[in-house]
């Protein structure tokens, strides 16, 4: 029958995790966390020494919105010349010019930034910016192959007159003088000396080609461009680079050429403009030479001299009538002018504030003409079958339309008022009977020079006023800050690398570690057998670090003999109901090589050094390890006790110390099974029990054969020795199965060859205040 429990005063099954004990399974490897850490610790620092520095350029502009103040209200004087313009600039589309391709290129090609120079170090190779560069590289044939070249050639600087030049490899190809020609398949070049540096023998200086459109990408996709505010027109630009003289020297480059464009393309309607007049005073400077002539001439013909008194007094009243006249004709002159050049000039710019009366068609002239600009400008960066230069294109056909229309309009409506201007005119002329014809002739000459005067007047005051315009274009956007980048790179982010690889030494070996947690499926613990066999829990045995197989003598207190005499005192507690006479004591295990036979022994010997009687018997025949243990030679033993019937128990009894006597396993025979059942066993048992406080069978592994289990039977306590660190998990099925079914009397369980330092026992203290010897280690292994 199965006694209870009385050693398991502590529950250790529940399902609760217990933090502590899982922080000490990580702690017992404390060294491979320090390891890890330092190995991170120590490439990080070599990363930081030898990787290359990025720092961060940024420059603010201001876009010149219109009617945003700033310089728009200074030139408000001005408005009635067109001087402002009608596009409202949005932050959008600027910053979309600044990200465009087309001005990136001009930008990359002025600085000639595809190619790159770089200094070869011992350990590193770092970059150079063509400002301090020992020497200086002429390349004479930057065509369009040029560009798209993508090679590398290093410059080897043997002296200060001469270098080397090596190829890709690194071979040599050519020997040369500063200032020499030099002709490759790449460019004709010629390098001379930096005059700020001085020249250094063995220096090596690479020189990368890189294609001009994978360095127009990369510079396009590296700058940040992000108002700095939604309520401002100001705009920032960033770049990251490794050199910070360079970042600043693109961003600067790249809001110049911007500014640029903006100026050509504002300066655009105001060169159109002054085109358009002087081709038309070109041709009115012949008509009024015509006109003058053929005054001259009638003059000269009709000898006039002066015109009448009483021709004055009538013709006073017509001036105003031919002050309005001369009025319409110049517009309708002027709508001519306009209606023909349209009709020539289909894709150019429309002269504006050319002083037509109607306002509509100025408005509309202006619409026309922003754009046009508008189109043209972003046809730089895009094609025709962009839906917005569709758009625009729809819209100007539709404004060009509507401006020849109103042309139409305004000049029939011009029409018809000097009609009615000259009706007035001929009614007046019927009261001038008197006024001779000369006169009324030579006024008509007069009155087409007044009108071709007037034009050619008018025009002149225009081309001033555009020239006026010309020479004030200002840019879109004002630079606030220059481009300026710290002292303090931005990357690599040294705290952040630090940080990284602390954690990285913490995270690898505890990732490591627990991988081999979880596949590990060996017995470590008291909790793992608890876990799943519900037998009685004897206690552990500590790793035995001594080469003896016997540890326990009356001296000896360290953890492992404490231990064991621990166990005696549990096993009396468990054999406490047990009759007086000889208790029997079996071993078992599930496999072999867990420690039965040496917890046999030192059983044994602990119970004998308590005055007690003790009988050790090998019954596990197939692999005796006793006499090997006790280094005794094997002769006579238990099986030949169970063989020969004339062979008597004591004659195989050996005794190995006071109170501790001995039945070796004997010669191996080849019926195990039959010899332990054919009855002499249980005579020996007798005898033992007769004559002996305790009798301990070391039996087979129940594992591995039944033998174990059919002598079991008779035993007053089975002790299920378990190995930790040796035995699967799963197989603790086998010592819970054989405790369910009471298959072995009075069942309890030993775990063998526990480690405490690494957490997985409950701290008993073997040997605490008994002297006991300590064990020196490495200082690595230190805890």
């Amino acid at each position: 029958m199965q006694q209870e429990n009385p050693l398991n005063t502590v529950n250790f099954n529940d399902e609760s995790i217990n933090i502590r004990e899982e922080i000490e399974k990580y702690a017992y490897h404390w060294k491979w966390f320090v390891l890890a850490i330092m190995v991170a610790l120590t490439t990080a620092f070599l990363f930081l020494r030898y990787a290359p520095n990025t720092y961060e350029v940024s420059t603010t502009i201001l876009i010149d919105e219109e009617n945003s103040g700033g310089l728009a209200s200074e030139l408000s004087a001005f408005e009635d010349l067109g001087l402002l313009g009608g596009t409202q600039t949005t932050l959008d589309n600027e910053i979309e010019l600044l990200k465009s391709r087309t001005l990136m290129q001009e930008v990359i090609e002025d600085l000639g930034v595809n190619v790159t120079y770089f200094n070869k170090g011992r350990v590193k190779t770092s970059e150079l910016f063509y400002q301090n560069l020992p020497i200086k590289i002429n390349f004479f044939s930057k065509d369009s192959l040029f560009y798209l070249k993508d090679t590398m050639f290093t410059v080897k600087l043997k002296s200060e007159t001469n270098f080397s030049l090596l190829n890709i490899t690194g071979e040599l190809v050519s020997e040369h003088v500063f200032g020499e020609s030099i002709y490759s398949t790449i460019s004709d070049i010629t390098i001379t000396p930096a005059t700020n540096h001085k020249l250094k023998g063995d220096e090596e200086i690479i020189v990368k080609i890189t294609p001009l459109k994978n360095v127009v990408d990369r510079y396009r996709n590296a700058i940040q461009i992000q108002p700095v505010n939604k309520n401002a027109s100001v705009i920032r630009l960033s770049l990251n680079d490794q050199l910070r003289l360079k970042a600043q020297v693109i961003l600067n480059r790249l809001v110049y050429q911007y500014n640029k464009d903006a100026v050509e393309d504002k300066s655009t309607v105001a060169k159109n403009t002054n085109e358009f007049i002087n081709q038309r005073l070109e041709i009115i400077n012949k008509d009024l030479l015509a006109v003058e002539s053929n005054a001259e001439t009638f003059k000269s013909e009709n000898k006039l001299t002066d015109i009448s008194s009483e021709a004055g007094l009538n013709l006073a009243s017509k001036s105003e009538f031919e002050k309005r006249i001369v009025e319409l004709g110049t517009q309708l002159k002027l709508i001519a002018y306009v209606g023909e050049y349209l009709e020539i000039n289909s894709e150019d710019l429309i002269p504006a504030n050319l002083g037509l009366p109607q306002g509509a068609l100025e408005a509309s002239t202006l619409k026309y003409n922003e754009l046009l600009l508008e189109r043209n400008r972003i046809l730089k960066s895009s094609s025709k079958l962009n839906p917005v230069i569709v758009n625009l294109s729809d819209q100007i056909t539709q404004l060009k339309e509507s401006i020849s229309q109103s042309l139409v309009n305004l000049e029939s409506s011009l029409t018809i008022s000097l009609n009615q201007v000259m009706q007035q005119q001929s009614r007046l002329n019927s009261k001038i009977a008197a006024v001779p014809k000369q006169e009324r002739e030579y006024r008509d000459i007069q009155r087409q020079q007044q009108i071709i005067e007037a034009l050619y007047l008018y025009l002149l005051e225009k081309r001033e006023e555009n020239a006026i315009t010309l020479a004030v274009t200002l840019p879109n956007a004002k630079v606030i800050d220059a481009a300026y980048g710290s002292d303090t790179p931005v990357a690599p982010k040294r705290k952040i690398i630090y940080l990284a690889a602390l954690l990285l030494g913490v995270i690898v070996p505890f990732g490591v570690l627990y991988i081999l947690f979880l596949l590990d499926n060996k017995v470590h613990s008291r909790k793992d057998v608890e876990a799943i066999v519900k037998a009685p829990y004897l206690g552990d045995i500590p790793k035995s670090v001594s080469a003896n197989k016997v540890v326990v003598s009356g001296n000896d207190r360290n953890s492992v003999a404490e231990s064991f005499r621990l166990l005696r005192t549990n096993i009396n507690f468990m054999l406490s109901k047990a009759k007086d006479q000889g208790k029997l004591i079996f071993l078992t295990s599930t496999l072999a090589g867990e420690g039965k036979t040496f917890v046999s022994i030192n059983l044994a010997a602990a119970l004998a050094l308590s005055n007690k009687k003790v009988l050790l018997m090998g019954a596990d025949i197939r692999k005796p390890k006793i006499s090997e243990y006790l280094n005794i030679a094997s002769e006579k033993g238990l099986t030949h006790f169970l063989m020969d019937d004339s062979v008597t128990i004591k004659e195989v009894i050996t005794s190995v110390k006071e109170g501790f006597d001995l039945v070796n396993s004997g010669a191996i025979p080849p019926n195990p099974s039959e010899l332990l059942m054919n009855g002499r066993f249980e005579e020996a048992l007798a005898y033992g029990k007769e004559h002996y406080d305790y009798v301990i069978v070391d039996t087979a592994p129940v594992n591995i054969v039944t033998d174990t289990l059919l002598l079991g039977q008779q035993a007053d306590l089975f002790i299920y020795v378990i190995r930790a660190n040796f035995l699967d998990k799963r197989l603790l099925e086998v010592p819970k199965l054989l405790y369910s079914e009471k298959r072995l009397p009075n069942m309890a369980v030993l775990v063998n060859d526990t480690n405490f330092e690494r957490g997985y026992g409950y701290g008993y203290g073997y040997g605490y205040g008994y002297g006991e010897a300590t064990v020196k280690k490495a200082w690595w292994k230190r805890k």
